[in-house]
């Protein structure tokens, strides 16, 4: 019976320790999160320009190239 009591209080020690390691490493990582996320955003809005640049270049030239269609003739 003894040995059981033993047992049981080392698997909870066990158990107590992990889930208390698994906290403080979860903060560190939460303390991370704003400047990943500050990151990403800041890509994202990198790759919003460069394809809303490309994609109005696209446009000038399409619109151009229909003007001097209706101008030739």
């Amino acid at each position: 019976m003894e040995k059981i009591k033993e047992i049981v209080a080392i698997t909870i020690m066990a158990l107590a320790i992990l889930l208390i390691t698994g906290v403080v490493k979860a903060e560190t990582d939460m303390a991370k999160t704003p400047g990943k996320v500050e990151t990403f955003i800041q890509n994202e809005i990198e790759k919003t320009k460069a394809y809303q640049a490309k994609s109005w270049a696209d446009a000038k030239a399409q619109w151009q190239k229909l003007l001097s269609k209706f101008q030739a003739n």
